[in-house]
C-alpha cells in the first residue's frame, strides 16, 4: 500500500498557542482575519423592495398585491398596512392650491367628488391680506392633500364682488356651500395655519389629511390640528435653542 498523508486542518481562523508565541517573536506573519459573513440586510431579499411601496399610486398598489411574486413580501408587511397605504395613496390627490378661472368653478368646486370638501379662496392681486391667508392655505394644501384648494380672482367668481370683503373663503360640500368667511379678521388677530384650520373645522371636518380614508370625525381633525401645532411649537423652540447654543 502506498503511503498517505493527512493533514489536519483546524477551523478556519484558528491557531495554537506555539502558533501565537512565534507570531509574537516575528517567526510568523499576522494571522489573518477570522472570516465572517456579512450581516443580512433586508436588501438582499429579492423579495424585499426598500421604500417599493411606500410611494405607489392606487392602481400601483393594487397590481403590487395581485403579483404572486410578491405574495410573501405582503404577508410580511400586513394587509392592514397595505389597506393604509390604499387610503392614503386614493385620497392624497391634491397638496397644493389650485388656480381656477370663472368657466372651471362648476366642474372643479360644484361637481367635485361627493367625499371631497373644497375650500375656495376669492383674492384679488396686490392686497396684503389675500397674501397672508394665500401662505396659511398653502401650508393648510400641503398639510391635509386630500382636501382640494383652489383660488380664484374675486370678480371672476362673483361680478362686481366688493374689494373690501378680500379675501373670502368658501367651504364647499357636495356642491353646496357649508360655510362662508369674508374678510381676515374672521381668522383671528393673528392669522396663522393652525388658526385657520381651527376656524375652517368649527362645524365639519373639512381638513383631511387622508390617513383616516375620509372618515375622520370633527373632533377627530380638531384633535390633529392641536397635536400637529403643539409639534411645530415644540420644533421651533428646539431650533431656537439649538442656533443659540451654536
Amino acid at each position: 500500500m502506498g503511503d498517505y498523508h493527512f493533514v489536519y486542518k483546524d477551523v478556519e481562523g484558528s491557531s495554537t498557542q506555539w502558533d501565537d508565541i512565534q507570531r509574537k517573536l516575528g517567526n510568523l506573519p499576522p494571522k489573518p482575519p477570522a472570516f465572517k459573513p456579512h450581516p443580512f440586510t433586508p436588501a438582499q431579499d429579492q423579495h424585499y423592495k426598500p421604500n417599493s411601496i411606500d410611494h405607489k399610486t392606487q392602481e400601483d398598489l393594487e397590481d403590487f398585491e395581485d403579483d404572486p411574486d410578491d405574495r410573501r413580501f405582503l404577508q410580511k408587511i400586513g394587509r392592514e398596512r397595505l389597506a393604509k397605504m390604499k387610503r392614503v395613496a386614493k385620497a392624497a390627490k391634491f397638496g397644493s392650491i389650485i388656480p381656477i378661472s370663472g368657466s372651471d368653478f362648476v366642474h372643479e368646486v360644484s361637481q367635485a367628488s361627493s367625499d371631497v370638501w373644497v375650500v375656495v379662496v376669492l383674492y384679488k392681486d396686490g392686497y396684503p391680506e389675500c397674501g397672508v391667508l394665500m401662505q396659511c392655505l398653502k401650508e393648510l394644501a400641503t398639510t391635509y392633500p386630500a382636501t382640494k384648494f383652489v383660488q380664484i380672482v374675486s370678480t371672476d367668481c362673483i361680478p362686481n364682488y366688493p374689494d373690501r370683503n378680500l379675501p373670502t373663503v368658501l367651504v364647499y360640500s357636495n356642491g353646496a356651500v357649508k360655510a362662508s368667511y369674508v374678510g381676515l379678521h374672521k381668522f383671528g388677530r393673528r392669522c396663522t395655519p393652525e388658526g385657520v384650520a381651527m376656524v375652517l373645522c368649527q362645524s365639519d371636518p373639512v381638513l383631511n389629511d387622508g390617513q383616516s380614508g375620509g372618515e375622520g370625525s370633527r373632533e377627530a381633525v380638531l384633535e390633529g390640528v392641536r397635536n400637529r401645532f403643539i409639534e411645530k411649537v415644540v420644533t421651533l423652540h428646539e431650533n431656537d435653542d439649538g442656533s443659540a447654543s451654536e
